[in-house]
């Protein structure tokens, strides 16, 4: 709070003192202004990061924004986001008004420096600074060499009975909830069970493992979630963490089947290549349940309520006990998700007041814990229960949710216990630990290694957190040679392209496409394009004019940059150079192409050239212009004769896009010029599930045709009578239906009518 107050007051000092001292002068008010909105875009990160952690920038706050956001529940945040843009944009406005107050007042170079010397003084105060550097230097550091003398792998065999396992990681579920002294009768059920289980109690949440990817990365292979600093989104990869031996890995070499189940989209933060790269052969997440829940239409933000997923969970227990081979059976809850969780509607306790007042995020623990306690009862009515682990593990503590406040009250730890058929007596083991240590416990437990990673077990070794009083430090120490463990290549020369696995490999590492790679000396970046993430063009207009880059996309995309006859090309090209020359585009065939990379450059480095391409790879994919006598909702952009098109999705794999009826309930083609007064209408499309051989109907002027389409691309020609020279094309959906399939976000609905492929305007001869 020292820090806060005292960069607070500093940032006041400098805008008062160059408001009415420093007087008017362009180059220090740019000066002024620009440190001054450092200070503010800091402290609004901070502020937002904080809203999700509760703990501000950190890992969490850097691997979230470069992966993959497909399937989260971002519904509760868009009013809070849009509420900080638009106050950032006002405190901007307000901030150039009022350092600009005192127009007339003669310009003072002393005040004015020493004006800015106070704004950067601001700036290296806010613990908002201190967060990014610290961020920054643990992410470039050299690492200590002692990491090799820790970090253990493990063998993939294990020995004994091979008991099943059904492992549980509770969202958010930290043990503080556990305390009946802080909040009395909030999870009763669970907590009775608790007592009768082999409870590690002194759980320690370390950096790198603050959310759910990461504590489950934790708590499998034993090592934080440290990804490299600019541009890794894990769901791009095609593998994560591939020269570890995690938790899966040992199960599945030991003869277990291995399933994931959870009620959110598996693509959001990379969790099915996390898992499917590490033994797990069966995932299923919100779309692969969609045919197995009862009721589909009952789900929250994020997917399947938790009673819907665990009852899920139970049958496949039964389901896989009956075949009498080992297995494991992993489970996510969701309902416990800040910022207030959600209330499923089979619970007996829906309230929960706190201090008098109702508090939602209890309440959530509340219910959710029900659901567990409820699955493991069951199971243990069950005659294979001797022959079970149960688990049950927090992902994380719980980040900054409306209970947020009243546990900070109290020392805070992750959740876990285990829950074993074979013994009856409960156990409290107090002994300083950290969630790296769970995978190493339950291991061991089975009949292997007492270690995984930097894990230990907790039964018969020594934490390293008990080994390093100093351990998150320690940990953030070795965050270098754990990005390491990534294997990303440092040069790159011969490739390989799979177009059928969507994939470029080279130095021995796919990535899924497409893909853009930073070329250093001794240094690859890769940089890929994911939901919320800034488009590969975006990315590569920010390179520096003699920086080395290899761009694998669809051939329209460069061509729209150098090359006007990849305008209308869909396949896929491969571009490497630089920004200043022209770079060599080559089109890959279909299969798998093999190639080089040589960066030979095309024409000489020039200013201008660099200048040029960077102007056109800031053009947004909407606002492209493309010559053509046909409209293609394959490709970005619109030909030069279309003004706009409305009423529609974004593009789909398949090579077109459907019409939604939540944008608009028509999807309307407006053209600069008016349309023929008499033409034929070629359209190539397609109908959505039950529009399929309804009629639905086009409509120009005051004419209105009707046509039908199949549930599969085909081509309608429809003649027009247009007196009226109307320029607007309309097209409505018969019956749009509201679906999730296809949605970014894995669940938020769609009302799906049409998929257009294609539209072209003849006139008759």
């Amino acid at each position: 709070m020292g820090s806060e107050l005292l960069s607070l007051i500093l940032f006041i000092a400098s805008v008062s003192l160059y408001t009415w001292k420093a007087g008017r002068n362009k180059l220090w008010f740019t000066a002024i202004l620009l440190f001054l909105g450092l200070y503010i875009i800091l402290n609004a990160s901070l502020l937002a990061s904080n809203y999700f952690t509760g703990e501000g920038i950190n890992d969490a706050v850097l691997y979230t924004i470069t992966s993959s956001l497909s399937g989260a529940g971002v519904s509760k945040y868009i009013l809070p986001a849009i509420g900080l843009i638009v106050a950032l944009v006002a405190l901007f406005v307000f901030l150039s008004w009022i350092l600009r107050l005192r127009k007339g007042h003669r310009a003072s170079q002393i005040y004015s420096l020493l004006a800015v010397i106070l704004a950067l003084a601001s700036i290296k105060t806010t613990p908002a600074y201190q967060q990014v550097s610290s961020l920054i230097k643990s992410q470039i550091g050299r690492g200590n060499s002692d990491f090799s003398a820790h970090y253990k792998v493990p063998g993939t065999q294990m020995r004994g009975s091979k008991p099943n396992l059904v492992y549980i990681y509770a969202e958010s579920l930290e043990r503080t909830y556990f305390d009946e002294k802080a909040f009395p009768d909030l999870a009763p059920e669970l907590n009775n069970i608790r007592k009768k289980s082999t409870d590690f109690s002194n759980t320690m949440q370390l950096p790198g493992t603050e959310y759910t990817i990461a504590g489950m990365v934790a708590s499998q292979c034993g090592i934080p979630l440290f990804a490299p600093f600019d541009g890794n989104a894990s769901s791009s990869l095609s593998t994560f963490y591939p020269q570890n031996v995690c938790l899966g890995d040992i199960l599945k070499a030991s003869g277990y089947q291995n399933y994931f189940y959870q009620g959110a989209s598996l693509s959001f933060a990379g969790k099915d290549l996390f898992l499917s790269s590490h033994g797990f052969d069966h995932l299923y997440g919100f779309n692969e349940l969609k045919r197995v829940v009862k009721d589909p239409n009952y789900r929250n933000d994020w997917g399947w309520y938790d009673d819907t997923l665990l009852d899920v969970v139970f049958d496949k227990y039964v389901e896989l006990a009956k075949q009498n081979q080992p297995f494991s059976l992993f489970a996510l809850t969701v309902d416990t998700h800040h910022p207030d969780g959600f209330i499923s509607r089979s619970c007996q306790r829906k309230t929960y007041p706190y201090q008098g007042k109702p508090n939602k995020s209890f309440a959530a623990v509340a219910c959710s814990q029900e659901h567990i306690a409820k699955l493991i009862e069951r199971i243990r009515a069950t005659p294979w229960f001797k022959n079970t682990i149960i688990v049950v593990s927090s992902d994380h503590l719980a980040m900054n949710n409306t209970a947020f406040q009243y546990l900070n009250q109290h020392d805070r730890n992750d959740l876990f216990f285990m829950v074993r058929g074979d013994q009856t007596d409960g156990k409290t083991i107090p002994v300083k630990r950290s969630t790296l240590d769970n995978g190493a416990t339950v291991l061991d437990a089975m009949g292997g290694d007492n270690f995984i990673g930097l894990g230990r077990s907790s039964l018969s070794s020594t934490s390293l957190a008990t080994t390093y009083l100093n351990i998150k430090d320690k940990i953030n120490e070795w965050k270098p040679d754990v990005i390491k463990l990534w294997n990303f290549p440092k040069a790159i020369s011969d490739y390989t392209i799979d177009t059928d696995k969507n994939t470029f490999s080279f130095s021995g590492v796919p990535f899924k496409l497409p893909l853009l790679l930073s070329v250093k000396p001794n240094k690859i970046e890769p940089k890929f394009d994911v939901y919320l993430a800034a488009p590969l063009k975006e990315q590569l207009a920010k390179f520096e004019p003699d920086e080395k880059f290899v761009w694998i996309d669809r051939c329209y995309k460069m061509g729209a940059v150098w090359d006007d006859t990849l305008e209308l090309n869909p396949n896929l090209c491969v571009a490497d150079g630089t920004l200043n020359a022209t770079p060599e585009i080559v089109q890959v065939k279909p299969g798998v192409t093999r190639g080089e990379v040589k960066f030979r450059r095309v024409g000489g480095n020039s200013d201008e050239r660099y200048q040029q391409a960077v102007t056109r790879l800031r053009v947004v994919d909407d606002d492209l212009k493309y010559t053509s006598d046909t409209l293609l909702f394959g490709l970005p952009g619109l030909p030069k004769q279309v003004l706009k098109v409305t009423g529609l999705s974004y593009i789909e794999p398949w090579g077109g896009r459907w019409s939604d009826a939540n944008l608009l309930p028509a999807v309307n083609i407006e053209y600069l010029a008016p349309l023929p007064a008499e033409f034929d209408l070629v359209l190539t499309a397609r109908a959505f599930a039950a529009n399929s051989q309804r009629p639905f109907t086009i409509k120009v002027g005051s004419e209105a045709q009707q046509v039908a389409l199949s549930e599969h691309d085909s081509e309608v020609k429809v003649h027009f009578a247009n007196p009226s020279r109307a320029r607007v094309i309309t097209l409505l959906p018969p019956s749009p239906i509201e679906t999730t399939e296809g949605a970014i976000d894995g669940f938020a609905a769609r009302r799906l009518g049409i998929g257009l492929v294609s539209l072209k305007v003849i006139t008759p001869q």
